[in-house]
């Protein structure tokens, strides 16, 4: 189930929902994306998709709308818990693929500070048997990990491809559609299936990862998160398709 929250009393009452959950950490209970602009530091953060695991719910956060708000509002319930102070906390896992550009948004743009990540394309790199030279999408990563039926690989491909039609410059669109309201229904589908699919692929590639692995992917993972400090921090480029190890 999907809700679209763009008032601050709905984010006050997903504050309270996730504050007053028995949150767990192992798997993790929080799972984001972000859709926007040119997402980083000179961009726009337009959606924060975030999966709440323990109800299996996706809501998408209208930060066009809501601003700085939607970070800063507190629980009702919970008047001492935010949505940055969740994303900051060093004891609340949340859970990214390819934090590097939305880590960099969300630290120049709303001074979040992300602290416990897990950085899912690193996790998959650092348990793939073939090699390691370049770093997968999300999308090659679904097809290859997750075994889906073949009406829900259809309709996965279906819902990817009318959202690039929408936003894709390439294919006639542009990315100021995730700035129209209200979020049509394809937009707010496109958004909330690909964050929809981390709680698996984290699954998977955590039961695979070894003794020897681990450490190397929280290496990896804070060296990501340290590159929002780089004033040579670019968003794209050929050097991020290579792995880190």
């Amino acid at each position: 189930m999907t809700t679209i929250i763009d008032t601050t009393e709905g984010i006050s009452n997903l504050i309270d929902t996730i504050a007053l959950s028995s949150v767990t950490t192992s798997p993790p209970a929080l799972y984001l994306d972000l859709e926007g602009i040119d997402l980083w530091r000179h961009g726009y953060i337009s959606i924060l998709q975030l999966h709440f695991h323990p109800n299996n719910h996706t809501y998408l956060i209208d930060i066009h709308l809501l601003g700085e708000g939607a970070f800063t509002t507190t629980g009702i319930k919970d008047p001492t818990s935010s949505l940055k102070s969740i994303l900051e906390s060093p004891a609340i896992p949340v859970v990214f693929f390819d934090v590097r550009n939305d880590n960099d948004a969300l630290f120049h743009i709303y001074g979040i500070n992300l602290r416990n990540v897990h950085d899912v394309q690193l996790m998959e790199l650092a348990t793939r048997q073939s090699s390691k030279k370049f770093l997968w999408g999300l999308a090659k990563t679904v097809e290859q990990y997750l075994h889906m039926s073949r009406a829900a690989a259809m309709e996965w491909q279906r819902v990817k491809e009318s959202g690039k039609r929408l936003f894709s410059p390439e294919m006639g669109g542009t990315y100021a559609v995730f700035n129209e309201r209200p979020i049509t229904g394809e937009i707010a589908k496109y958004c909330a299936q690909d964050v929809q699919q981390l709680p698996a692929l984290w699954a998977l590639f955590d039961r695979r990862l070894s003794h020897h692995w681990r450490p190397r992917v929280s290496r990896a993972t804070e060296d990501r998160l340290q590159l929002c400090r780089n004033r040579q921090y670019t968003p794209r480029g050929r050097e991020k398709a290579l792995g880190p190890f």
